[in-house]
């Protein structure tokens, strides 16, 4: 968020389209937008690349590294100092990491070893010219609270996030969701499964869960029997390496 010279607060509802989303996400995005009247600053990385400061492989390579690089040109062109995100300790191990108010410098970067100590819940929000803030507020949350919370408040969420049939194939340990991006590889067989995603990401790396939980309570049920972290069990570019995640907040990534 900003605060233009001589004028009122306003907000702003900023991300980043790899043009590889859940098309249910998109709409529930637009959907929620129009009802709360917040400005919604949408940044394309089909623009990165026809301006050539994002260049693919290959059309089908998955875009989720890649919007790092959209994300900082739209941080630029609207001087953004802070932008509040939803990523908690508990997700992967490079989370765990980063404070509640994550300094970047002027590259987009953060640097671990720079941490600001964030004693009492104190914050150290001092900014030079070209730096800004990745605010985590519920940083200390895990996905349990986070469900918790959304059953008690009656929250509306993207109908992917609970039970639906979809067409699936088995792959490295995931269950691949069919789509344009992702489709089957030659012998695969294909199985139409009820899952649900604990997380959702560009379609290309993230993956669902086997589940029949079609409410809040139903998930929360049944995060109580889970051990390994959303992360881990559905999003295919964690397992690249351990240190994956913490390159890609190195270079800008959210």
């Amino acid at each position: 968020m900003r605060r233009a010279a001589g004028t009122a607060r306003c907000r702003f509802r900023c991300c980043t389209d790899t043009g590889h989303n859940f098309p249910e996400v998109i709409d529930f995005r637009d959907r929620l937008a129009v009802r709360t009247g917040d400005r919604l600053v949408v940044a394309h990385l089909e623009d990165s690349i026809a301006r050539g400061t994002v260049r693919l492989a290959h059309p089908l390579e998955s875009r989720n590294g890649h919007q790092s690089v959209t994300l900082l040109e739209a941080i630029d062109a609207h001087r953004f100092d802070c932008l509040v995100g939803g990523a908690r300790r508990d997700e992967e191990k490079a989370r765990a990491k980063e404070r509640i108010f994550s300094h970047r410098d002027s590259f987009g970067q953060w640097q671990p070893k720079e941490q600001r100590p964030e004693l009492w819940t104190l914050f150290n929000t001092r900014l030079k010219p070209g730096e800004h803030f990745r605010a985590f507020p519920i940083s200390n949350w895990t996905e349990l609270d986070v469900w918790l919370y959304i059953a008690r408040e009656g929250i509306a969420l993207p109908p992917i996030y609970y039970a639906h049939q979809r067409k699936v194939v088995r792959r490295r340990g995931l269950l691949v969701p069919l789509t344009p991006v992702t489709p089957a590889q030659p012998g695969e067989p294909v199985e139409r499964l009820e899952v649900r995603f604990r997380t959702v990401g560009d379609m290309t790396c993230t993956c669902p869960v086997a589940s029949a939980a079609a409410s809040a309570a139903e998930v929360v049920a049944e995060t109580l029997t889970v051990t390994v972290s959303e992360r881990g069990a559905t999003r295919m570019d964690d397992r690249s390496s351990d240190a994956a995640m913490e390159r890609r907040k190195k270079e800008g990534y959210f």
